[in-house]
């Protein structure tokens, strides 16, 4: 997608948020005064402990939540104030989910998974035929798109949730510990995939607890206590 945002290239701009609950009469801040900028087409991880905010900064950051204080810009707009229909409309064309539960209805197939995006938005069927069937070859899927979630093995289902994600060509995927519920050697063949795709031009954040997955990123966003420890940058 073209972004509206200027010459700085940032696809992301969250400039003082915080994020408080409350509770009875107690305030709790989830995040504390946090800032950063990402670039379009930047792999990073956001990791952190149980508890440490980065959960609630993924909410944020995807548009299911707002902040109750500071600006959080995606693609040069400011999304922090929008109504709850502004933001559906966003999460439904400029951010693509994948979660560590593969959330794929189970008696639809691979390909009806995936098309599903597009018939809330409205598309025509011609452009949902071919745009299902572009994002299951992406994730080379192509040849189980007529199968079942119970058909198909733990690796095969997270490709077809990626597929679902990637289908209406989002600004941003955010993946939620993706590859929590897979072996090892599975979770290497996903992040081997994220590459993949961060090679064809997609803007990836990965939100984990594991220093492993994260290490597979060129960028690493430390949360604790609701607040930015430390923003590593690795490579590229």
């Amino acid at each position: 997608m073209t972004g509206t945002n200027g010459s700085d290239g940032a696809l992301i701009r969250a400039e003082g948020l915080w994020k408080v609950y409350e509770l009875g009469k107690q305030r709790v801040p989830a995040l504390c005064d946090v800032s950063f900028t990402i670039p379009r087409n930047e792999f990073l991880a956001i990791m952190g402990p149980s508890g440490s905010g980065k959960s609630t900064l993924l909410n944020l950051l995807g548009c299911l939540d707002t902040p109750t204080r500071g600006q959080y810009r995606l693609n040069g707009r400011p999304v922090s104030d929008l109504s709850e229909d502004a933001l559906a409309d966003i999460r439904n064309r400029e951010i693509g989910f994948v979660f560590q539960v593969f959330n794929l209805l189970p008696r639809a197939t691979a390909f009806r998974n995936v098309e599903l995006p597009l018939i809330y938005r409205g598309a025509s069927r011609s452009e949902r035929e071919e745009r299902t069937r572009r994002a299951l070859e992406m994730v080379d899927m192509k040849d189980r798109m007529g199968h079942r979630p119970s058909e198909l093995s733990g690796g095969e289902r997270q490709r077809v949730a990626i597929a679902r994600a990637l289908v209406n060509e989002p600004s941003l995927l955010l993946a939620d510990e993706p590859t929590g519920n897979l072996d090892s050697r599975t979770g290497g063949e996903i992040l081997a995939l994220f590459h993949k795709l961060h090679l064809r031009g997609n803007t990836i954040i990965v939100v984990t607890h594991d220093r492993d997955v994260a290490q597979q990123t060129q960028r690493i966003i430390h949360i604790r206590d609701g607040r930015i420890e430390k923003d590593e940058r690795r490579r590229g």
